[in-house]
């Protein structure tokens, strides 16, 4: 689905986690990491256990420069990914955050 189909279900006020998440991937994807970064922070929120959108937060705030930011929405992933058993994602985003040590 299109950016602009999400963005015009969200105008709807059809608003959740699921949705934001399309939003803030289409929009990491089209390399707009500020407005993934916001998108991927609303679904957080909506649902603070949704391992794939912490480690996509955490993608787009390192894309944005703010290392800090992607480091501690790496480490919420990482418990998140554990709390429900989510092995790969809890690999894949400790990896993120060697990587992001490495470049320190």
């Amino acid at each position: 689905m299109s950016t602009e189909a999400l963005e015009k279900m969200l105008a709807k006020g059809m608003d959740n986690a699921l949705l934001r998440f399309g939003l803030g991937k289409a929009h990491l994807d089209g390399g707009n990491a500020t407005q993934a970064a916001e998108h991927l922070q609303r679904c957080v929120e909506f649902d603070p256990t949704y391992s794939a959108a912490w480690k996509l937060l955490g993608k787009a705030l390192q894309a944005e420069g703010d290392h800090d930011g992607a480091r501690q929405a790496w480490q919420q992933g990482i418990a998140a990914a554990q709390a429900k058993g989510d092995k790969q994602a809890e690999k894949e985003m400790t990896v993120f955050l060697r990587k992001l040590d490495k470049q320190r």
